[in-house]
């Protein structure tokens, strides 16, 4: 049925957080239910950043509605329990898209983009902050920043 081999260009993700990309041979059908998709470094570093995120957020300040009558060094306990989740997915996202390419200036904008747009919804939803225009206005600055650090 398949006459010739299908050459993929693949990112594979180490244990370590180490990313490699290369070269791979492999005849169809490849004999998996999933499809064969190998997603850019740029989206996986993106996503694991955004996981990294949610963590983040709740270490950071969760604690100011769940924990608001407990001792700061409490509260400070639970944020660290919380963060290491955060670093064990932040660093391997980092390295990743530090291998593939990535200066380290686009690495902090990508970051900043998706803080904004974990800690807006969790400010609204979680929180019960309520919504003003100066988020709207702080993303629009950041679409700024994207364009500048990433225009070359």
């Amino acid at each position: 049925m398949y006459s010739h081999w299908a050459t993929h260009h693949v990112t594979t993700i180490h244990a370590m957080g180490e990313a490699a990309s290369h070269e791979i041979d492999r005849e169809p059908p490849y004999n998996s239910p999933m499809p064969n998709v190998a997603l850019s470094p740029f989206l996986v570093t993106t996503f694991m950043l955004v996981a990294s995120n949610v963590f983040m957020t709740f270490a950071w300040y969760a604690h100011l509605k769940n924990l608001a009558d407990k001792p700061w060094y409490l509260a400070a306990l639970v944020s660290w329990g919380i963060a290491i989740f955060e670093y064990s997915i932040m660093v391997p996202a980092n390295r990743t898209g530090f291998a593939a390419g990535m200066s380290l200036g686009q690495l902090k904008i990508v970051q900043e983009v998706v803080t904004l747009s974990v800690f807006v919804p969790f400010a609204l939803f979680y929180m019960g902050d309520k919504w003003t225009w100066n988020y709207l206005w702080a993303g629009l600055c950041l679409v700024g920043a994207v364009y500048f650090i990433f225009r070359g």
